[in-house]
């Protein structure tokens, strides 16, 4: 397993729409052990394969606290929505940005699994948060899309400084090192 990059706001690469998943093979089973394990490294509770660059629809999520109860969309699709609540959500696309967003309480999904077999699953609460928001990397959205436009100026500055103090200050640790800067 590999822990793999997680492309980060504003790359253009997260508009991406995904296409759907036509083989079920070893490759995809690779794919979905990698985003588990880049998932719970970050840390984080979901992840969509549009966030590694990769663009299938594909999700993984695990909301529980032991991070025992992995869960595997490909080819997700929300056939009900109920109800509305307000959630503070964050983004591994979008480190340190937390906010609160509207979504649907309550959702019906369809799917398949890692080997291809299709299943109906009825989510409520943080798993059915989590899944909508992940279903809208798979569409190239972002939560921060949910946001004023003011609001996401500010966090795209906010993580591009960031960003690029990250970027001097590894400059300056490695020739601090001894090693040469790049």
């Amino acid at each position: 397993m590999a822990i793999l990059t997680i492309l980060e706001y504003p790359d253009p690469r997260l508009r991406t729409r995904a296409k759907p998943v036509t083989q079920f093979d070893a490759a995809l089973g690779r794919l979905v052990d990698d985003m588990f394990e880049t998932m719970y490294a970050a840390p984080g509770i979901g992840l969509a394969a549009t966030q590694v660059d990769v663009h299938r629809r594909i999700i993984v999520i695990d909301v529980s606290a032991e991070r025992t109860e992995p869960l595997v969309f490909v080819n997700p699709e929300i056939l009900v929505r109920e109800g509305e609540g307000v959630t503070e959500e964050g983004c591994l696309s979008v480190p340190g940005v937390f906010d609160k967003i509207e979504r649907a309480a309550q959702v019906r999904v369809r799917a398949q699994d890692r080997t291809g077999a299709v299943f109906e699953r009825d989510l409520t609460e943080l798993l059915a948060v989590c899944l909508q928001h992940e279903m809208d990397h798979l569409e190239g959205r972002l939560f921060v899309d949910y946001l004023s436009d003011l609001k996401r100026q500010r966090i795209r500055k906010k993580l591009e400084r960031e960003r690029k103090e990250r970027s001097s200050g590894e400059q300056r640790g490695s020739a601090a090192h001894g090693a040469p800067a790049l």
